[in-house]
């Protein structure tokens, strides 16, 4: 469910979790990671792997208690922030798409290996990088299930990348060529006022009857990141979106009542608006334009 590719659907749910601006700054962060910057990530761990592994059982038992909730969900508060994906795909996401520069590559075909059939060693991260990824995903668990945890297994499960975040220096997101009017949309609603919030809410509500051409519009933009290969760029771009939406106070219920499905949108389109056919991009942000105005405004 969840990848950088789907990234819209991962900002979706974080953007409806309590820890999920958190959530979303680990991934913005690794996202920038370099290999000079794993021996830092992995040396802030202290726990040993029995130490780690109990902490873990707690992770296992919240995940389970969180697909128990959501699958129970009754009451509109619920449902509103029951996410569509899960703890594991949230893992797998970070461990093999925003990492996945760590991972060894399977040797080319050769004479000796002729046919697909052939066996071939299976990927593996080094030690510094596996031990590293286990500091981000603790506190990737930690802040993605933040409401389900006592303080002290979250703290501990944070604590290392906390340390490690501190010494690493701050790398600026590439945002790919139309960076300057995707950060302007961001920063407009990081910034929103309660008149705002109003109008984004009343243009959501009329611009609901055409949902049915707005899904096949952000299937195109997001094919267009992908052929681009803009998929880091817009992954970044929609984890800000998700921060961004937090430091506004937008309501969860707004959020999910169709707020993000507008913002998220056109963040995908300015993220291609290069190449996307007119009727497309216009699709996608006439109804923020209705709703904000021009991008410099």
């Amino acid at each position: 469910m969840y990848s950088l590719v789907s990234a819209p659907v991962l900002g979706f749910d974080l953007s409806r979790l309590q820890g999920g601006s958190a959530a979303a700054d680990v991934l913005l962060r690794s996202l920038t990671l370099t290999q000079g910057d794993l021996p830092a990530i992995a040396d802030a761990r202290t726990d040993d792997d029995w130490d780690r592994a109990d902490l873990w059982r707690d992770v296992d038992a919240a995940a389970q208690e969180r697909r128990a909730t959501v699958a129970d969900a009754g009451t509109l508060t619920t449902i509103e922030r029951a996410p569509l994906g899960t703890l594991d795909g949230l893992l797998h996401c970070l461990r093999y798409d925003v990492l996945d520069w760590t991972w060894g590559k399977r040797p080319a075909p050769s004479a000796t290996m002729p046919t697909p059939q052939a066996r071939t060693p299976r990927q593996r991260q080094s030690p510094v990088a596996s031990r590293a990824t286990g500091v981000l995903s603790d506190a990737a668990a930690a802040a993605y299930l933040r409401e389900l945890l006592s303080d002290e297994s979250r703290r501990r499960l944070s604590g290392p990348w906390t340390v490690a975040a501190r010494a690493l220096p701050e790398r600026e997101h590439d945002l790919g060529p139309q960076a300057d009017d995707v950060r302007a949309l961001l920063s407009r609603v990081g910034a929103l006022t309660p008149a705002e919030m109003q109008r984004l809410n009343k243009v959501t509500d009329s611009a609901r009857p055409g949902l049915t051409d707005w899904a096949p519009a952000v299937h195109s933009a997001s094919w267009a990141v992908f052929l681009s290969g803009r998929v880091r760029a817009g992954a970044a771009a929609q984890l800000l979106l998700v921060q961004a939406l937090d430091r506004s106070g937008v309501p969860v219920a707004d959020r999910a009542g169709g707020v993000w499905n507008l913002l998220s949108g056109a963040v995908q389109a300015l993220m291609v608006r290069d190449l996307l056919d007119s009727a497309t991009a216009q699709r996608l942000l006439d109804p923020y334009f209705t709703a904000m105005g021009p991008l410099a405004g």
